[in-house]
């Protein structure tokens, strides 16, 4: 049974090649149609352990500021956090089309153990930071050396059928969100251990000299084990010569497709087969407004993180919260949770029904009246303010994480393979630009609004989520066309 169904794939393919990891992969996919478990869980530990350094620190970054002595004024911390928040973007955006490039030549694998092993060396040295300047250079090395997220979304779609392709992109923006909501959870309840844990860590010791070195001591030991189970992560690059036949192709498969694999007229795989010959990605309108509009939410979406936590931790003068770094933490918690089961029980079903464009469409509007709402929070104290703000806090984060997933679709479907890494990597650039302005300029506007507290147009926090609604509500509107398109492949 397993001869005839090796013969029937044979037949179905236009080439295979015993000893291409990308043939094998496909083949693989065709022979076993049950879910891609495996692949997904494995695709989503990686994602987790490249998104936590990102946010683990945005708990803690105001104290750590703090203590650094660099700030003449209380008002001027979060202004001094953004640097830090956008050195790694910054690193990101200079080598994420270089790491595309290595990922498309010599395959997704090789880029995303080499990520791995960057984020494991740098993480660790950012939470032994001994002055303001070490941890923005070990900020900006950790970016600029983990070209992971390109090539993990090209392997998402390599690595599952046409049928999970859609899930695997969730997974990945699912998992991304909850990395991002998750740690600042983990730094929040991880950080100046010595304080909140007296009785378990000493201030003398490790972790009371270094106080936020816990939290990244904790990721780091998980991109360990993830890099360990990469080891046995399978390629999915196509690594064949496509104008020499293939020697394991059957008799009867050449004589039915004569044409296929004669040194002339050699095919790829099915999907790029079926994809549009795009010889300039540049050129691809498609690819590019998606990239656009994934830009201008992750503007919105990398400064809300920077200001929501450094609001948070706010007093109530400058229009906090008053919250504890575990307060945050706990918030984020709850609200990686809701995101998680959403996105992985019920956003495949309703991307099937309304399409990509749609949910990141109707995500944008909504997010907009539920910001506004936001500066109210500081009128409420007690338990109900935790739970609103807990409420708030999953309700944005789940529209957010739905709209890059629709990007993240739209982007993958519109190149084939041979371009999939590249394209990611023009993302990853173009993206890495704003997500760097995101922290840096939240942090110097909500120091700014802060100092406007008796202002009489929008002021102190109600200044910093009116131009979060900006963003908000100009990234919703390129979603309409003529601008944004997908076309039926």
């Amino acid at each position: 049974m397993a001869d005839e169904s090796r013969e029937r794939f044979l037949k179905d393919e236009h080439c295979y090649y015993e000893d291409c990891p990308g043939c094998k992969m496909e083949r693989h996919n065709r022979l076993h149609r049950g879910f891609p478990f495996r692949h997904l869980l494995l695709i989503s530990l990686i994602v987790l352990v490249t998104g936590l350094p990102i946010s683990s620190l945005f708990p803690f970054l105001y104290f750590m500021v703090r203590d650094f002595n660099i700030a003449e004024k209380v008002e001027d911390i979060g202004y001094y956090s953004g640097f830090i928040g956008a050195s790694f973007m910054i690193g990101r955006l200079l080598t994420s089309v270089f790491w595309g490039i290595v990922a498309d030549r010599y395959g997704r694998k090789p880029v995303i153990l080499f990520g791995i092993i960057s984020l494991i060396i740098f993480n660790t040295l950012f939470g032994l930071s001994l002055n303001y300047w070490m941890a923005v250079i070990t900020r900006f090395l950790l970016g600029s050396l983990n070209g992971i997220l390109g090539p993990i979304k090209a392997y998402a779609i390599e690595s599952v059928g046409v049928e999970y392709q859609a899930i695997a992109i969730s997974s990945i923006s699912t998992t991304w969100g909850v990395s991002l909501i998750l740690g600042p959870a983990i730094g929040g309840y991880l950080a100046q251990p010595a304080e909140k844990f007296p009785s378990i860590f000493s201030s003398e010791g490790l972790f009371g000299r270094f106080p936020y070195f816990l939290p990244c001591l904790c990721t780091s030991v998980l991109a360990v084990a993830t890099g360990i189970i990469s080891l046995w992560l399978p390629e999915s690059l196509h690594s064949h010569d496509e104008n020499v036949p293939s020697p394991s192709r059957t008799y009867e498969a050449l004589e039915d497709q004569p044409g296929d694999c004669d040194g002339k007229e050699a095919t790829q795989t099915d999907e790029q087969n079926e994809m549009p010959s795009k010889s300039s990605l540049f050129k691809n309108w498609e690819l590019m407004s998606a990239i656009v509009v994934y830009c201008m939410f992750s503007l919105h979406d990398m400064a809300y993180v920077e200001i929501f936590s450094l609001w948070a931790v706010s007093s109530r003068q400058l229009g906090g919260l008053n919250f504890t770094s575990g307060d945050v933490g706990e918030v984020l918690t709850i609200t990686g949770f809701s995101v998680f089961v959403f996105q992985s029980s019920l956003y495949p079903s309703v991307e099937r029904i309304f399409g990509p464009i749609m949910v990141s469409r109707i995500c944008g509007i909504l997010s907009i009246p539920l910001l506004a709402m936001y500066p109210f929070l500081s009128l409420l104290s007690g338990p109900v303010l935790h739970i609103v703000a807990t409420l708030a806090s999953a309700l944005k984060n789940l529209l957010s994480v739905s709209i890059i997933t629709g990007m993240f679709i739209i982007q993958n479907r519109a190149v084939g393979q041979r371009q999939r890494g590249a394209a990611n990597g023009i993302a990853m650039t173009a993206v890495s630009v704003f997500k760097a302005i995101g922290p840096a300029a939240g942090g110097a506007i909500l120091s700014w609004s802060q100092k406007r507290q008796n202002a009489s147009f929008l002021p102190g926090s109600h200044m910093i989520f009116f131009i979060l609604n900006v963003i908000e509500a100009l990234g919703a509107l390129l979603t309409f066309k003529p601008f944004l398109v997908q076309h039926q492949t």
